[in-house]
């Protein structure tokens, strides 16, 4: 049989592994060694990128059971079947696999069963190749802390721009905290990857790497073990290099969830195959709004951000949209300026000593906080084996005990969590909530009502918020790449651009994001993780 090396795999879709698959060009096993390889030549040696905190020592046995069910059953297990996928590491799996979150405080954790999203994937017949590295507990442990790092994975790296700074923290960021799981797609280091967002943390990856992500509506994939932030926001999604192999893992993940009561909601629409929706034409006399005010700079807060290249690409990105026969209409959210205002954050002063706002305070959202520590803690009863830890308390004590190890940004995050009770019926916790809704729900639902919206037309991650507090879906697509991180001078990286839109528009958001995508064409490999 061929190995994978006589069959290229590095940005091959997914749909084309599983033809060369069944067409029997390639097994299974020669395929999750050849991701294997890439990973001990880039992500362990070479760049160092670190995106992948643990191999599953069970995958070669895995793909080779794939490989005679295929040949056994003359078919295809699921539209996944034999492919090697990435998972974040806060997503619980029942094997050799430990869920971390980052934390050396709970680096032997392993878990009672699987979350619901990890047995969907096997479900498909997905190899689960192991845990991506990711922004310690989703960056909610400490201020300022660098995008991708965690104590106990390290720092992943960006592999279009991997230099780092005097103390070692990138100057060209990974992305949010899926950081490790966009890093490993784009570098092709697995077949695709699966991350999470509270409110960025799938946008920001994707648009820093050149990949394709779907942060769904909440109630669209359960949220059941994955060690969360906040509940009311948390989703997972793919992490993908097209918007067609994007389409086939969120099939691949959605579902009914008894563990998560969202997922069976009565205004819920699902859909087990999302590539159906992929038509270029869908795009055709769509009506598409970009919330800017170049006359206006205190109402522009999304496009107002922006610097000179990254404007140049989201207005090359506007022109092609008219180009495809879309109406652009130009105008701002009425109640932006208020998502993530007084009312909805609590001041935390500020410990990481690598921060500006060292001394200082910066506003944390309220929910997070009472969130996050219900949440983690309801994990820790229900999915948690192998160690003595159930309390974040007990997770703060463990880092105090190492500092040298667990504390190198500190937990002012963690800290402020613990202070709170994890009570939702607070009146702090719910005034806040109400005010997220308000600000960010009602907001869009009025401005997509205003102007007859399909959709609307963020740059990369800078709209996030918004739709993350509202729940609502999002999909990024590459646009273009830039040439600079703050002052300094980088490699051409990323830049993407992200269309959100209403509850369960991920059909029509993956319709608009596939015809740029067709149009544009704006994805590259990292220049120097070239084939073996």
């Amino acid at each position: 049989m061929p190995t994978a090396a006589a069959v290229p795999f590095e940005e091959t879709s997914i749909a084309a592994l599983g033809a060369a698959l069944d067409a029997g060009r390639l097994s299974a096993v020669d395929l999750l060694q050849a991701y294997l390889k890439r990973i001990d030549a880039y992500d362990r040696n070479g760049p160092t990128l670190r995106s992948v905190r643990m191999v599953n020592p069970d995958a070669p046995a895995i793909a080779a059971e794939a490989d005679r069910q295929r040949m056994l059953a003359g078919r295809r297990k699921g539209p996944l079947h034999g492919i090697p996928i990435l998972i974040k590491d806060n997503i619980a799996t029942a094997d050799r696999l430990t869920t971390a979150a980052g934390s050396v405080a709970l680096a032997d954790a392993s878990a009672k069963r699987d979350a619901f999203i990890a047995r969907a994937l096997r479900e498909a017949g997905a190899i689960i190749l192991g845990k991506a590295n990711m922004t310690e507990f989703a960056n909610f442990m400490a201020v300022g802390m660098p995008a991708g790092y965690s104590s106990l994975g390290g720092q992943v790296l960006n592999p279009y721009a991997t230099q780092v700074d005097g103390d070692c923290i990138p100057i060209v960021i990974p992305g949010g905290s899926s950081s490790g799981s966009a890093v490993a797609a784009a570098a092709n280091l697995a077949a695709a990857a699966i991350g999470t967002e509270t409110s960025g943390s799938l946008l920001s990856p994707a648009s820093a790497n050149g990949l394709v992500t779907v942060k769904p509506t909440v109630g669209l994939i359960s949220r059941a073990g994955i060690i969360p932030i906040a509940a009311s926001q948390d989703i997972a999604g793919p992490l993908a290099r097209t918007v067609e192999d994007a389409a086939i893992l969120l099939g691949a993940l959605t579902g009914i969830d008894a563990d998560d009561a969202t997922t069976s909601a009565r205004d819920r629409r699902a859909h087990g195959d999302y590539t159906q929706f992929l038509d270029r034409d869908r795009i055709k006399g769509a009506r598409i709004g970009v919330p800017r005010a170049k006359d206006d700079p205190a109402n522009d807060v999304f496009y107002g951000k922006l610097t000179e290249e990254q404007a140049a690409i989201m207005n090359a990105a506007i022109a092609c949209l008219n180009d495809l026969g879309a109406t652009v209409i130009e105008a701002v959210i009425p109640t932006a300026g208020r998502v993530g205002g007084p009312g909805s954050v609590i001041d935390v002063t500020v410990t990481n000593r690598f921060s500006p706002l060292n001394g200082k305070t910066a506003p944390v959202s309220t929910v997070f906080f009472y969130e996050f520590k219900r949440g983690l803690e309801d994990y820790l009863r229900d999915y948690a084996k192998g160690g003595s830890i159930g309390r974040l308390g007990q997770i703060i004590a463990f880092n105090e005990a190492d500092p040298g190890r667990a504390l190198r940004f500190g937990q002012d995050l963690l800290l402020r969590a613990e202070s709170t009770n994890g009570d939702l019926d607070q009146a702090e916790y719910r005034d806040a909530r109400r005010f997220d809704l308000e600000s960010a729900q009602a907001g869009l639902d009025g401005y997509f009502a205003q102007h007859r919206l399909d959709a609307v037309l963020f740059p990369a991650n800078i709209g996030a918020a918004i739709a993350a507090k509202a729940g609502y879906p999002s999909v990024s697509v590459p646009a273009g790449f830039q040439n600079r991180a703050g002052e300094r001078a980088t490699p051409p990286y990323p830049f993407g651009a992200t269309f959100a839109g209403p509850a369960y528009s991920e059909p029509t958001l993956l319709a608009f994001a596939y015809a740029f995508e067709q149009a544009t064409q704006w994805r590259r490999p990292p220049p120097n993780l070239g084939p073996l």
